[in-house]
């Protein structure tokens, strides 16, 4: 099916139709979210949706990615422990935070079946944070010459997702600094 015509959506319906899929959101969990409810929390058709997206996944997608801060940056106190524990923490607890898990773990579950949805997660909303971290390990002389910075970046972030899934442990700060710790460990 080929992409809408982003040109034809009227700007006043489209917002309203993001604003009303977090709404509802903050009401009720990802799995009983509808089209249908966005549809009549936003004052539209239901086929105005689906003209433009291609299922709740995908409004919701878009409505994430407008809240989302589109310019990411990594602080650079010149502490690159100080700054890594602010962003693994900050990912941490919104991982651990369970009307945000809920939504993500939904949204992950679409994902595997959706080729197009997970390339669309991936660079619009993972990607700028990883992105600013890699720029950050990149910009600090702790980080001995020759690294992968693409497989640092994982260090990082993998054990949160794995845990996250699979539900092996808590996601807490300690477990945060532990992981800044041991990535640190292998990048000096």
């Amino acid at each position: 099916m080929p992409s809408p015509d982003p040109g034809r959506r009227n700007e006043r319906s489209r917002r309203a139709i993001l604003a009303a899929a977090l709404e509802l959101l903050g009401e009720t969990t990802y799995a009983e979210l509808t089209v249908e409810a966005i549809a009549a929390r936003a004052g539209v058709g239901k086929q105005t949706i689906y003209r433009w997206w291609r299922g709740k996944g995908a409004v919701i997608l878009d409505a994430l990615s407008e809240t989302a801060a589109t310019d990411v940056a990594l602080p650079d106190t010149g502490d690159l422990r100080a700054d890594l524990r602010a962003v693994i923490r900050a990912t941490v607890a919104e991982f651990a935070d369970p009307r945000l898990s809920a939504t993500t773990r939904a949204l992950t579950i679409e994902t595997l079946s959706d080729d197009a949805l997970a390339e669309q997660v991936r660079d619009r909303l993972l990607r700028p944070q990883l992105d600013a971290v890699k720029a950050r390990l990149r910009a600090a002389p702790e980080v001995r010459p020759g690294v992968d910075i693409d497989q640092a970046v994982e260090l990082l972030f993998g054990p949160i997702y794995h845990r996250w899934m699979l539900r092996t442990g808590p996601l807490t700060e300690s477990y945060a600094d532990g992981l800044v710790e041991l990535a640190l460990a292998a990048l000096r």
